[in-house]
């Protein structure tokens, strides 16, 4: 006799603990790009560090999508193009609050403009997660 195998959602709790360890992983790759092109941009072509910022985002952008699509919210069942929409709202907005709290720490500190960048993307990642898994990669009904 064939035993009929269950399936789990891909959002059911047990696949949490998976999903928010891909989510760590693909954001500190991100994270890293973002925080290389932007200090490089800086240190290279001699942009002033909240340009080098969004050019640093541009380009990590295109790492966390991919990431989070394949990897962490992998099955999520939303449309490729729905889902890409829904995350570049997403990272908009986190980067804008990114830029905004930057601007204040470079104008508010004499910290060195690469830690301050850094400690900007660590406190944007959680609401970026929460967002993504509840609203990005959630597939409509």
């Amino acid at each position: 006799m064939h035993r009929r195998r269950h399936s789990h959602p891909p959002f059911a709790p047990r696949h949490q603990h998976g999903r928010v360890a891909w989510f760590i992983v693909v954001g500190c790759a991100a994270a890293a790009v973002h925080w290389s092109v932007a200090t490089a941009s800086v240190a290279l072509a001699g942009l002033a560090p909240l340009q080098a910022n969004v050019i640093g985002w541009l380009v990590a952008f295109v790492v966390s999508f991919s990431g989070h699509h394949f990897l962490s919210f992998r099955g999520h069942g939303n449309a490729l193009g729905r889902a890409a929409l829904r995350f570049f709202a997403i990272s908009a907005g986190g980067f804008a609050v990114n830029e905004a709290l930057y601007a204040l720490l470079l104008h508010w500190t004499r910290a060195r403009y690469d830690l301050l960048l850094a400690l900007v993307l660590v406190a944007v990642a959680g609401a970026t997660y929460l967002l993504s898994r509840h609203w990005a990669f959630l597939r409509n009904p």
